[in-house]
């Protein structure tokens, strides 16, 4: 549905005037870094970001998300728009006026650059609401860094609480993508997400004398090995998996065979099909090797996340809504999804809608050489955000207009 130049620059400019207590925001956020489900120096800078405006607000019983409810000019649809607002446990090296003063903590994947936006997407909402054909709900989410906050959520029904929405949509932001640029996909977005945890057990004993003893050393490299060839050799290479051994510990010194031996790792993918077919082929293998060395396996493939899947109709009316707001070059179709994991992937499953990706590389660094999300000296060109925070408002002002796509 065509909009009206000045309609698409109603966005655009209230974003930009928004854009200093924004940037203010996040930086507040950015400095004092929270992890896991519990965020209440978070939670209390969004509720001050709130302050005065005719809102609701409901906050979760087993977390500290917030359900932000806006009323529009009539009783229509309700759109989700969300936010994740944790932090990565890890070290800060960006040198930043605002770095983490909380050691061992960092923003270091946006999400307080996804708070702030969102703080910013319901002010600027209420500021037109008398254009809302509908509701809209901010969902201020704790808990995505592997606690998986959203789904938290929807097993307390917050998301289900009335008005419920109908669809729903989220923007994560990239130092990897032109600053500004909107970027998404149809179909899968992101991967889903399993932890590999293998400990096997023999017999210790001396170095000198290995044939005394069970060594699980051999076969724990002998798994890793055998676990790239399962990618390559048995997994469909148009139906991706990526499976890396990130960790082995065993061993206290020089001259000792240990008597066991533990790998950690991670396996990615885009489809329950290539998922089931890498865990039983992990368990697989790993048996084989155990029993070949005489050794026992313990064996445990924890599932994560589940894969992020876009609506199709959702991606093309995002699309449609960046490039009438930021031009034809305003908008990346991404050829490929990409191997990390969601936890907005639990919200998918219940509505059809889409996440994005906001590019944030820093002015003066080409996007394909930024430091990544989390990395511990990631930074992201603050000025981009005021195209998130008109996404949301276009994004949400169009569906309530419009639902049925």
């Amino acid at each position: 549905m065509d909009k009206p130049a000045d309609d698409l620059e109603l966005w655009r400019a209230g974003a930009r005037e928004l854009m200093p207590e924004v940037v203010a925001l996040r930086r507040r956020i950015h400095q004092f870094p929270e992890l896991g489900l519990h965020l209440p120096e978070t939670t209390r800078r969004v509720r001050e970001g709130l302050a005065g405006l005719d809102v609701e607000i409901a906050e979760g019983k087993s977390t500290s998300s917030l359900i932000v409810t806006l009323r529009g000019r009539e009783q229509g649809p309700t759109v989700l728009l969300r936010g994740d607002m944790d932090a990565l446990p890890m070290p800060e090296d960006t040198g930043l006026e605002f770095a983490s003063q909380n050691e061992g903590r960092m923003h270091a994947c946006g999400h307080d650059s996804h708070t702030a936006m969102l703080v910013g997407a319901v002010h600027l909402l209420h500021r037109h609401r008398d254009r809302l054909a509908g509701n809209v709900k901010f969902f201020f989410q704790t808990g995505e860094e592997g606690y998986a906050g959203a789904l938290h959520a929807i097993e307390e029904g917050m998301l289900d609480a009335a008005p419920a929405p109908t669809a729903a949509f989220a923007i994560h932001i990239s130092p990897n993508i032109p600053t500004g640029v909107i970027a998404s996909r149809s179909g899968p977005l992101m991967a889903a997400t399993d932890t590999i945890h293998i400990t096997l057990t023999g017999k210790g004993g001396h170095a000198s004398q290995p044939h005394f003893t069970r060594d699980p050393i051999p076969a724990a490299c002998e798994i890793v090995t055998a676990l790239q060839g399962l990618v390559t050799r048995r997994i469909d290479a148009f139906d991706p998996v990526v499976l890396s051994i990130t960790k082995i510990e065993a061993g206290t010194t020089s001259n000792v065979v240990p008597e066991s031996a533990k790998l950690l790792g991670t396996l990615r993918s885009f489809s329950e099909k290539s998922r089931k077919a890498a865990r039983e082929g992990i368990e697989r293998i790993a048996a084989g090797i155990a029993s070949a060395h005489e050794l026992t396996l313990d064996i445990d493939l924890a599932p994560g996340y589940p894969v992020t899947v876009n609506d199709d109709k959702f991606v093309a009316f995002a699309q449609g809504v960046a490039q009438d707001l930021f031009g034809e070059r305003g908008f990346l179709r991404m050829p490929a999804p990409i191997m990390g994991a969601e936890d907005f992937s639990y919200v998918l499953q219940k509505m059809p809608g889409c996440m994005v990706f906001l590019g944030v590389a820093p002015q003066d660094v080409p996007h394909h050489h930024a430091h990544a999300c989390h990395s511990n000296r990631m930074i992201m060109d603050e000025e981009a955000m005021a195209n998130g925070i008109a996404m949301h408002a276009a994004i949400a002002e169009r569906f309530l207009s419009a639902p049925s796509l």
